[in-house]
């Protein structure tokens, strides 16, 4: 590991936290946080207009994390997880981004592991690793670890391999996520790769998620209101010239067909619940 992140117990690294209502899950994410072995430099909260005391809640838990230097702010109106994380953003100080959902959770060596690697590799615009749904009996585990490898715009346009909660990336680059009519993390990181590349992905599982995939609570939940999102993302990616017509085409209809591999998956998960 890095000398100076050993002395220190810090990396130079923002966390940034989008919150819609998330009273009942911010403070695990934050223990999650807490209980790092290396710490960030500093935590942003951006509260999506919640109006059911979340805001206020969330200044409670900055006193109470007060070693995470914990800042939070509010959008005066509800414009989605994207533009919220553009609000932290912008008043983020460190040189690294690293994003992480109100509902999920990191592994305590999250930053340790990546932050070192990227540390030692000046040409990385993103760093990103594998998650899963949260199992406790997993947390310890690890495989070997390996090099990270380059994520390419084909397997992209396959399936999304870049979860946001695993994200690093640099403060100083220009893109920023777009309004909640678009899937708006996938568009980001597409054009990262596109435009800059150098964007990594590290194949070991370092955050979890703590809701089933497909369930039907929560933002990822809305199944129809995400497909239409993608499509519009797609639609994007054609007009910026970053993919052709076939492919628009092609990709389109491969998100439609897993569409209909989650509904499937949504209804037999709740004949199950039944």
């Amino acid at each position: 590991m890095n000398h100076k992140l050993i002395i220190n117990k810090r990396a130079p690294i923002s966390v940034i936290i989008p919150c819609y209502r998330a009273s009942k899950t911010i403070q695990r994410a934050l223990e999650s946080i807490s209980s790092q072995t290396v710490l960030p430099e500093e935590t942003i909260l951006v509260d999506d207009f919640s109006e059911d005391g979340t805001y206020e809640f969330l200044r409670e838990l900055a006193e109470h994390f007060a070693h995470l230097n914990v800042r939070v702010f509010r959008l005066l109106k509800n414009q989605g997880p994207g533009i919220a994380r553009n609000m932290a953003w912008e008043h983020a100080t460190q040189p690294w981004i690293a994003f992480l959902d109100a509902d999920d959770t990191w592994h305590q060596k999250k930053i340790e592991i990546q932050y070192s690697w990227i540390s030692n590799r000046k040409d990385v615009l993103l760093c990103a690793h594998k998650t899963r749904f949260f199992d406790e009996a997993l947390v310890d585990t690890f495989s070997d670890l390996h090099e990270p490898r380059l994520v390419s715009l084909r397997e992209m346009l396959i399936s999304n391999r870049i979860p946001t909660r695993s994200v690093m990336v640099r403060r100083d680059i220009s893109n920023r996520f777009l309004g909640k009519n678009f899937t708006e993390d996938y568009q980001l990181w597409i054009e990262l790769i596109f435009f800059r590349g150098h964007v990594y992905l590290l194949d070991e599982y370092l955050a979890y998620s703590h809701e089933p995939e497909f369930s039907t609570g929560g933002y990822s939940g809305q199944i129809w209101v995400h497909e239409k999102r993608e499509l519009a993302t797609l639609k994007s990616l054609y007009r910026q010239g970053i993919i052709n017509c076939l492919t628009w085409l092609l990709a389109s209809a491969w998100s439609f067909i897993k569409y209909i591999r989650r509904r499937i998956i949504r209804l037999r998960t709740q004949k199950y619940a039944l």
